[in-house]
């Protein structure tokens, strides 16, 4: 949904704000630094696989709920 929404506003057929695109790079770089942190303190903590791959992906997931609310409240 996320991406659908991005793509029609680059697109310019749904409004957008005017920093969006900015956004969109800036915050999968944050998303990738604090995944790669949580991934090192969880196998530092001895977590399985599995638990180290889970906490790997909270941050992408914070971050694509919050832009499904933001993106979505927009229209």
């Amino acid at each position: 949904m996320v991406i659908g929404l991005r793509v029609a506003g680059m697109l310019g057929l749904i409004a957008q704000a005017p920093g969006e695109p900015y956004r969109m790079v800036a915050e999968k770089q944050a998303a990738a630094s604090e995944s790669l942190y949580a991934m090192a303190q969880a196998a530092s903590r001895g977590a399985s696989p599995e638990q180290v791959l889970s906490e790997a992906l909270r941050p992408y997931d914070k971050r694509i709920s919050a832009n499904s609310r933001r993106l979505t409240r927009q229209l």
